[in-house]
């Protein structure tokens, strides 16, 4: 039996797809995408494919991928859609096909416990407060019963705690094989499982931080696979752009400081003056600051020339020197001590990374790079590429070493495909707005790949309705914000909650969330959640539940990470509201690079850069709205250009085909329809 046989049999109504859940129904979409993904399998390449909501893109490329035989790297965007696909879609598929299967889940070195660094933080309990102390004590406990380390499995955990730094290790403080706890070491076990695994599932970032520095156990791995799967892979550039650049920041100068004096006190104390040689450092880096200036938060400045724009030379030059000389005595201090603990060699060789990319920062940009300063909590020097092409066309897409021999199917299933290239598939919801999705294509070096758009199988004409008001204030108007917020408040309050506001910026969600937090303060109205003020997976959870059991229904206020990947099924979801269209911030220097290579080569850049950013970014928003043929509601965008201006006729043409609302009525009359009937046989009035 042929691989396309094979899976247009798992894809038929009585084929063992059926078996995995019970409301399983062929898709025309979703077969396609499959007949594509194993034809590329087969054949070896690269394909896109753009595949709609709903369209079932994960099942469309696991079957032939499981089927094919070949070892397989599944690459998603975020952890938690690791262990969606790892925990779920996988062991659920391979036990309906029925197939002999070891999958391995790896994630980066900072999703798990690093044994030693928590020994060290629990040592070091003078330096932590007692919530620090109370947390890594809980922690400890974990550490004898988890098998895997995964930070993700410890209950209560924050993923905005400090401890989690403490018992992590990064690139930088990993001791390798010298240190005393590697044979216990969780990276080390998941990637040793992750080698002997048939299908091995990790994530962008793991992905990227491999290509760039050679250092996530891919090395080993990917020249074994000969098919690899990107799925959400819209991200994969901006994702890519971070590993392939250069960065230096004041945060990692000051955990050098505060490791070299707790290591130094703890194995060589006496042998130097560890306190005034951590100080030295926090010294330079606090100059470092004040040669910058006061700065908002958030603050990116250009830097075309010899130092970031505003920005003194003789008070930037003095502190990068500071900066140089603290380092360059804490590794005179550690250079004769180096055999007392291989902490104190790991120091040394930090300290020679982190000189020489403060030497990197002090020599000019590279030609075909963008550098800029980032202001925030901490000050982040970064030179980074304009995109991910050469890096994909000389360093990624390249054929792997033919396999030795055959394997032997034996069992009916079709053998692998011998003797051609490395298979690479890419997908994702939102991968352009043009039909050769050049969006994507060209920053990612695929203009050669295959391109397949499958629509989503949802009748958004009669699930969904747009609505563009008209009579709110312009989005660069003060007022702006607030009209939002009464708007979304209004018709939170018909649904009872059941709303979803994302907002383009951090201080519009501050504004709209504090507006409807102070409209509905009474336990009479719909909860208000607001991304910031809780954990995000508890946000998500106290979402998803809505008003079930009689509780409160929701409304949350989110931006950023809550414009995709967050998937309500059902009643719990009936209206987003979008404060803005999503254009690239002003400002940004890879938005500004790229738009000016545009521009010299004769293009125009708005239209090549900002409206497909824009595009595919409120793509992405509205496909919160509907996830189920079931789900009804209305998706509201607060912005008036997308009706009165001309790119908005080609930012209408990328969001769904759903029916449009012309007046306030016309609103007030579809939310009245959501509530007098549940989401499963509501219809328009």
């Amino acid at each position: 039996m042929g691989l396309a046989d094979a899976v247009h049999a798992a894809f038929q109504p009585e084929g063992v797809l059926s078996r995995t859940e019970g409301h399983y129904r062929a898709r025309a979409g979703q077969i396609r995408m499959a007949d594509a993904v194993a034809r590329t399998i087969e054949l070896g390449g690269a394909l896109v494919v753009e595949a709609g909501t709903g369209v079932g893109k994960t099942f469309a490329y696991l079957v032939p991928a499981l089927l094919s035989g070949e070892r397989v790297l599944l690459s998603t965007a975020t952890k938690a859609l690791q262990d969606q696909l790892f925990a779920r879609d996988l062991p659920q598929l391979v036990s309906a096909l029925g197939l002999p299967v070891r999958t391995a889940l790896l994630k980066g070195r900072g999703s798990y416990l690093c044994l030693h660094r928590m020994e060290q933080a629990r040592q070091d309990t003078a330096l932590h407060d007692r919530n620090v102390q109370r947390v890594l004590a809980k922690v400890e406990v974990w550490s004898h019963s988890t098998r895997s380390g995964d930070l993700a499995e410890l209950p209560g955990l924050d993923e905005r705690s400090p401890v989690i730094a403490l018992i992590t290790s990064t690139r930088e403080n990993c001791l390798g094989v010298a240190c005393s706890r590697f044979r216990q070491c969780h990276v080390h076990i998941a990637r040793r499982e992750a080698l002997a695994a048939d299908v091995v599932v990790i994530n962008h970032h793991l992905f990227f931080a491999d290509v760039a520095v050679r250092e996530s156990g891919m090395a080993e791995l990917l020249p074994t696979v000969r098919v690899v799967v990107l799925d959400e892979a819209h991200q994969i550039n901006e994702i890519g752009v971070q590993f392939l650049g250069t960065h230096l920041s004041t945060g990692q100068w000051l955990d050098y400081s505060r490791d070299l004096l707790a290591t130094g006190l703890q194995h060589v104390r006496g042998l130097a003056d560890w306190s005034t040689l951590a100080a030295h450092l926090e010294r330079a880096c606090g100059d470092l600051r004040i040669a910058v200036g006061p700065r908002g938060p958030g603050a990116k400045l250009r830097w075309t020339g010899e130092v970031p724009e505003t920005v003194t030379p003789a008070g930037w030059h003095a502190a990068l020197r500071g900066m140089a000389s603290a380092c360059a005595q804490a590794m005179e201090a550690l250079d004769p001590l180096s055999e007392v603990s291989p902490d104190l060699v790991r120091l040394y060789e930090r300290g020679s990374e982190l000189l020489a990319r403060l030497g990197r920062f002090a020599a000019p940009c590279s030609p075909d790079a963008v550098r800029w300063l980032d202001v925030g909590g901490q000050l982040r020097l970064v030179e980074s590429p304009l995109d991910i092409a050469q890096t994909m066309q000389t360093r990624v897409l390249v054929a792997p070493a033919e396999s030795d021999a055959a394997k032997d199917d034996g069992d009916g299933w079709p053998a692998p495909a011998q003797h051609a290239g490395r298979a690479w598939i890419f997908t994702s919801a939102t991968l352009g707005d043009d039909a050769g999705l050049t969006w994507f294509t060209e920053r990612c070096g695929l203009q050669n790949a295959e391109i397949l758009r499958v629509d989503s199988p949802f009748d958004y004409a009669s699930q969904a309705a747009l609505y563009v008001p008209r009579q709110l204030p312009e989005p660069s108007d003060p007022g702006h914000g607030l009209a939002v917020a009464g708007l979304a408040g209004a018709a939170a309050s018909r649904l009872g909650g059941r709303t979803l506001v994302l907002t383009t910026t951090l201080k519009a969600l501050r504004a709209i969330g504090d507006a409807l937090q102070a409209r509905f303060s009474t336990l009479e109205g719909p909860e208000v959640l607001v991304q910031g003020d809780r954990p995000k997976r508890q946000l998500m959870q106290r979402f998803r539940e809505g008003a079930s059991g009689g509780g409160r229904g929701c409304v949350l206020v989110a931006s950023a990470s809550f414009w995709e990947g967050f998937d309500v099924p059902g009643d719990a979801l009936q209206l987003v509201v979008i404060d803005k269209l999503p254009f690239p911030p002003p400002g940004d220097p890879l938005i500004e690079a790229r738009s000016q290579r545009i521009k010299a080569a004769g293009g125009r850049p708005f239209q090549m850069v900002a409206v497909p950013e824009a595009a595919v970014a409120l793509k992405q928003g509205a496909g919160r709205l509907i996830r189920r043929e079931s789900d009804r509601g209305v998706l509201v965008v607060c912005d008036t250009r997308l009706a009165t201006m001309g790119y908005g006729k080609r930012l209408m043409r990328a969001l769904p085909p759903m029916r449009v609302l012309e007046n306030p009525e016309g609103l007030e009359a579809a939310l009245d329809a959501l509530t007098r009937t549940s989401t499963t046989d509501w219809t328009w009035s």
